[in-house]
């Protein structure tokens, strides 16, 4: 039997009994007062009497109730220890007593601020894909802030995401139960009682500070300390350190003595097809951002990327446009290109893997290797397809993974996406060709392995001493493959499109593609410069680092096979240092699809009318580092609006403006009091971290130190109120002068720091200041702010950075790319329209193959398949007629599933939300009014679902 002893109004109260719900205890609730509390042998409350033991502290007692997964342990013990001593002392002091401690309250909305950043990635639950007692725990200690309007308004105001997260869990039913049994008052009174009742948070004002900075040094006050503001005077007064001058554009950019040379690349992106915006994020962009923050350093930075071009998926789309394997990869080389030139991806070099130099590396790699021992023949089935008449490459053979506890249907020859395993295509489960579908046979043939076995111990020594530079998950998988043991590796295949084998008795074949993409590298830096080997085979007094960018998928070749041919040659080659893995970019619900038109591909962005910048900085914004994320349209609008806009745009805008309607359009003489010396404090607070988070790739931090300064600079001119102030006297004219003087420099560090992000922006503001290169540059040994626009400088003509995105353009762009997606799983009466498109695309496929002479086996298989969508299209006609009446009788009967209720009942619920806030908060109607139009369509769609009526006849709809 669990008893619950608790006083009234005591939040943590209702952490236990949630947690008894979930944990499936039998529970009993009894009420006391803290003066009886003592007869259970404690004077803190609330306590738990289980098994003849007293459990006093919630978060333990809570714990014990609903104890986590194993494999959540360590996370869930972590966030227990940042609600204790961050969240609920900060909550209880700000919100439970009269003291006003600025500091403190700064530390709350911090770990406010985190919470709705940490729901906005994990999306459902802060810990794992499932209910946690972190959730309950933190849930809890919010509930009476949340359920108070006015705290609410002040403290969750434009926190979006936290908001929906307590509305989703306040919907679930041990939820709700326990806040039948056990009501708590909404506002300040369960703040006080957490204070007087509990004493592990009986800690003064003084001690919190230290609390603070030993818990979590991340979470730290925006109040900036005396020497943080010391430093700033300095720095502003003295001019900190001179800049060097940004190195001069030469080319080739070639490994210098003595200084820090970067050697970036970027995954090869394959030729067969039009890049989406996840490949431009996972790879391209990421990659183009370090290597201008290197260059900002003025690191000697070299960044290499280009098309990958061999391979059957080369021969087959080939066959499909009717043109040779050379013209596609011309063709899908300059789309490529120029998809990247209008994103502003800055590569020294772009190039290729069809090269007479690609040729010559990789033969004379495989013959190095094969002559140290590491290469050896086996004679291996392969996959041969009779209707394709052709040796199947992994990547086009489909089948079930082989591996206990995976049942993926549709892992590839070479991987299993859904386990992340390797897979021989021989071992796949019902293979089938992905071309036509039918089952391959097997058929014995000679083929070169990689003796990655022999190479196992000294991959394992080299992976343990450079590992912890790469992001986690590249970590991750790829000790895990460590973890397993590795095999011998097939390199060659049976195909014609690829680099011969260069030995008698096999010019026949060719090398895989595996082994062949990543000497791309070397081989594309050759195609650069003749003094290649400046690079790939460094000198020991001109060393090089290697930073290499990709999606997940593409972690196996880079820490496992192409290092492991590197150090097999023993030759001096550089190998990775720091590999920098994203996850997966999703398109709104789902995937991008470039066969069905879902989602937004590299050739699309341009037509939007939407600039490349602003393409930039929400990728960046919403790059998935740690787990995958997803592009929305809405998001875009939002981030553009608010945080381009409004924030960074309007405060650049406003200093610029001000100068010169009042000060001829130069900077003003500036007298700087301690106000400004706190800015700049914070600011340079700022800058520190932009700089870690960069030199670390973590991308998605630096973009919101940036945004991060633009907001102290808009609180800043807000609270000094130039406008005013200029209109003074003496004195308070001479305050404005400084405050538009301070704002000029902030917006020049800004175009500095954005550069890396949103190139064409940056230029903008600095020809707007007149700004000149000497200022264009980091220092990451002292990031501090200086006068960069000394008084008197002539500023340029201001103008606007940014447009506002409509709701109506969202909407029409979210049909755009909307597309047609026919699944399994949907109603008998597949998509007519989508169908019709599909014979048209097939038909026209099957028309190329004919034309171009190729053997009957080759093109067969695709009337096959033609044939049978028409099939398709012909019953979906006959049939669509009756799911159209079908559902247009559901939907007047109002027979919309309970679920799908709950869940437009719930969005509605947090639009109607949003509305209040905004409307509270006194934010102007061209803000809050799409917010309305949203809610209103929410609810018509309720209205349509339940069958009543969404807005009151008359005009008094109130």
């Amino acid at each position: 039997m669990v008893v619950i002893y608790s006083n009234i109004n005591n939040l943590s109260t209702l952490k236990l009994l949630i947690s008894s719900y979930f944990g499936k205890h039998d529970v009993t609730l009894e009420i006391v007062r803290c003066t009886d509390a003592k007869l259970l042998e404690t004077d803190r409350l609330p306590a738990l009497s289980v098994a003849d033991t007293l459990l006093f502290i919630p978060n333990t007692a809570a714990h014990y109730l609903f104890p986590p997964k194993s494999f959540d342990e360590k996370q869930v013990n972590e966030w227990l220890d940042w609600e204790s001593s961050l969240l609920s002392p900060s909550i209880a002091w700000t919100l439970g007593t009269s003291t006003k401690n600025v500091q403190i309250k700064n530390t709350l909305i911090t770990c406010l601020s985190t919470l709705d950043s940490t729901v906005s990635s994990t999306k459902k639950f802060i810990v794992g894909k499932e209910i946690s007692v972190v959730d309950i725990i933190i849930w809890s200690t919010l509930q009476p802030l949340y359920k108070n309007e006015n705290l609410m308004v002040e403290y969750l105001f434009k926190l979006n995401n936290l908001l929906g997260w307590l509305l989703q869990l306040e919907k679930l039913s041990q939820f709700q139960d326990a806040s039948k049994a056990y009501k708590i008052e909404p506002g300040n009174v369960p703040y006080q009682v957490l204070l007087s009742s509990s004493k592990y948070l009986n800690i003064s004002e003084t001690s919190f500070n230290v609390e603070v900075e030993k818990s979590s040094p991340q979470h730290v006050s925006e109040v900036p300390s005396e020497q943080e503001i010391a430093a700033a005077k300095k720095a502003w007064n003295e001019g900190g350190k001179k800049l060097p001058l940004p190195k001069k554009n030469i080319i080739p950019v070639l490994p210098i003595k003595g200084e820090k040379n970067i050697l970036i690349t970027s995954a090869l992106p394959y030729v067969n097809n039009v890049p989406h915006l996840g490949n431009i994020i996972g790879c391209v962009l990421s990659g183009d951002v370090f290597a201008r923050f290197c260059r900002l350093c003025n690191y000697n930075t070299l960044y290499i990327c280009g098309t990958d071009e061999y391979g059957t998926a080369t021969e087959t789309k080939a066959l499909e446009e009717g043109i040779t394997p050379q013209q596609i990869c011309d063709k899908y080389f300059q789309i490529h290109n120029s998809i990247y030139r209008w994103f502003n991806i800055g590569f020294d070099h772009f190039g290729r893997t069809t090269t007479p130099e690609q040729t010559k590396i990789t033969q004379k790699i495989f013959l190095e290797l094969n002559q140290n021992g590491f290469m050896h023949i086996e004679s291996v089935e392969q996959l041969l397809c009779e209707k394709c008449n052709r040796y199947l490459a992994d990547r086009f053979v489909e089948g079930g993974c082989p591996h206990p506890g995976c049942n993926y249907e549709d892992a590839r020859g070479d991987q299993c996406d859904s386990c992340g395993k390797l897979v021989n295509a021989s071992e796949l489960k019902n293979p089938r060709c992905k071309v036509c579908g039918t089952r391959p046979i097997m058929k014995q043939s000679e083929q070169f392995f990689l003796d990655l076995p022999k190479l196992e111990p000294l991959l394992y020594h080299w992976m343990e001493s450079t590992s912890n530079g790469w992001s986690n998950n590249a970590r991750v998988i790829a000790k895990s493959w460590m973890k397993e043991g590795l095999k011998p590796r097939c390199i060659t295949r049976d195909l014609k499109w690829g680099v011969p084998v260069p030995l008698d008795g096999y010019w026949d074949k060719v090398f895989y593609v595996w082994f062949d993409a990543p000497i791309g590298y070397i081989s594309i830096t050759e195609r650069y410069t003749k003094e290649w080997e400046k690079w790939w085979k460094p000198a020991a007094d001109a060393p090089v680092t290697l930073y290499q960018f990709m999606a997940k998928d593409n972690v196996p070749f880079h820490s496992v096979m192409f290092p492991a041919s590197l150090l097999g040659l023993n030759q001096g080659y550089v190998t990775v240092s720091h590999i920098m893995a994203t996850e997966y970019l999703n398109y709104e619900d789902g995937k991008f699809s470039k066969s069905r038109g879902v989602g937004v591909f590299g050739n699309d962005a341009q037509n939007t009318g939407i600039p490349s910048d602003v393409w930039r900085f929400y990728l960046l914004y919403v790059r998935p580092e740690s787990q995958d994320s997803s592009f929305s349209w809405n998001d875009l609008a939002t981030k553009n609006n608010s945080e381009l806009l409004n924030n960074l745009g309007n405060f650049v805008n406003r200093a610029q403006v001000f100068a010169e309607k009042f000060f001829g359009g130069v900077v003003p003489n500036m007298i700087l009091n301690e106000d400004d010396y706190i800015l700049l404090a914070l600011c340079n607070r700022e800058l520190r971290e932009y700089i870690k988070a960069v030199e670390k790739s973590k991308l998605r931090d630096g973009i919101r130190h940036i945004l991060s300064i633009s907001r102290h600079g808009n609180q800043y001119m807000q609270a000094s109120e130039p406008w005013v102030l200029v209109k003074g006297g003496d004195q308070e004219k001479e305050r404005a002068k400084t405050v538009v003087g301070v704002c000029c420099n902030i917006t020049c560090l800004l175009s500095v720091l954005l550069l890396p992000y949103m190139p064409d922006t940056s230029r903008t503001i600095r020809k707007q200041l007149n700004a000149s290169d000497a200022s264009c540059i980091l220092s990451p040994e002292n990031p501090e702010i200086t006068n960069l626009l000394a008084s008197g400088h002539k500023l340029g003509k201001p103008s606007p950075l940014f447009n506002k995105i409509e709701l109506s353009r969202v909407e029409e762009l979210k049909k755009q790319f909307a597309g047609k997606q026919v699944t399994k799983s949907d109603t008998p009466t597949k998509d007519v329209s989508a169908l019709e498109a599909a014979v048209t695309q097939q038909a026209e496929k099957v028309r190329v193959l004919k034309s171009s002479g190729v053997a009957k086996t080759v093109w067969q298989p695709e009337v096959d398949i033609l044939i049978d969508l028409k099939k398709q299209l012909e019953s979906a006609k006959k049939s669509s007629t009756n799911v159209l009446n079908d559902v247009g009788k559901t939907m007047n009967n109002g027979a919309t599933s309970a679920e799908e209720i709950a869940v437009i009942q719930e969005n509605v619920d947090k639009q109607a939300l949003h509305v209040r806030n905004l409307k509270s908060s006194g934010a102007p109607k061209s803000e809050w009014q799409p917010q309305v139009t949203i809610l209103l369509e929410l609810k018509a769609k309720l209205a349509f679902a339940t069958g009543v009526s969404a807005t009151p006849t008359g005009k008094n709809k109130k």
